[in-house]
């Protein structure tokens, strides 16, 4: 099956097999059992890149509840509304696969995800969704030149010049930042002057911003697990101070608003 991806070492056309993806040169990756394919190269490449398996399975449980549909609901609204029927879809930085796993139950584009971390890749192919998932460095996309209608990025570095090259003319990027209140309720336990975020929008280069929409829900967890998980999906996992992390992890139940500004940005055509 031929498809977006190109080899890493020499930049050819990548064929995906049964057991291996290879190119005209021959170079060949294989394909795990759990079917992704490695194309970050090095010694074995993305085993403690990225996230932890703990943080991937985290990730994973948490997401599989639902707590962030909303987010799903509104990025599967763009799809329809800028990616052709027949088109290419790219789950930029993936994770363990959630967003691309709703979006291919509504669709029958072909979806493309990778994520730098083998262990959140491996999660996302467990999920059998029919997407093709791979490991790979977000500032050296192993994807064609101008080949994807439609790629979406959620909380995670912005590289222009990359996202403009794989899109096609006229294509689209949605990408998500949090909104002003996003888990305000979360650091309100973490720290003692919560500041709300500030909504800037990264340098995108030559892509324009067209459109922006703000989604927002009230998240009711029940149970340390889900507390903590969420915890782990964010930045303050990695800079909380001890006193706020013992208040969380003390808690039953937690309360918080969720926020994304979900911002559409277009190639212009050539």
């Amino acid at each position: 099956m031929s498809g977006i991806l190109r080899c890493p070492v020499c930049g050819g056309n990548l064929s995906w097999e049964s057991t291996r993806c290879v190119c005209s040169a021959g170079h060949s990756f294989d394909v795990s059992r759990e079917g992704y394919v490695n194309l970050l190269g090095g010694s074995r490449p993305g085993e403690t890149t990225g996230d932890s398996a703990d943080m991937a399975r985290s990730r994973r449980d948490f997401l599989s509840k639902g707590y962030f549909s909303p987010l799903a609901e509104a990025v599967a609204g763009c799809l329809d509304e800028f990616c052709p029927a027949d088109g290419n879809v790219l789950d930029i930085c993936c994770g363990e696969g959630y967003y691309t796993s709703e979006l291919t139950k509504r669709s029958a584009r072909r979806f493309y995800g990778f994520d730098l971390s083998r262990q959140m890749v491996r999660l996302a192919a467990k999920r059998k969704c029919g997407a093709s998932f791979f490991v790979a460095n977000m500032a050296a996309m192993p994807v064609a030149d101008e080949s994807v209608d439609f790629a979406f990025h959620l909380f995670a570095p912005f590289h222009s010049r990359e996202f403009a090259r794989v899109l096609k003319p006229g294509g689209t990027l949605t990408s998500a930042i949090p909104g002003r209140e996003h888990l305000m309720g979360l650091k309100e336990f973490l720290y003692a002057k919560p500041y709300p975020n500030d909504e800037m929008p990264p340098d995108a280069g030559d892509l324009i911003l067209t459109q922006t929409h703000r989604v927002r829900a009230e998240l009711s967890l029940k149970s340390r697990e889900d507390i903590l998980a969420l915890l782990k999906m964010t930045p303050y996992f990695y800079h909380t101070p001890a006193a706020g992390l013992a208040r969380l992890e003390a808690a039953e139940s937690l309360r918080t608003p969720i926020e994304f500004v979900l911002l559409v940005y277009k190639k212009t055509a050539s």
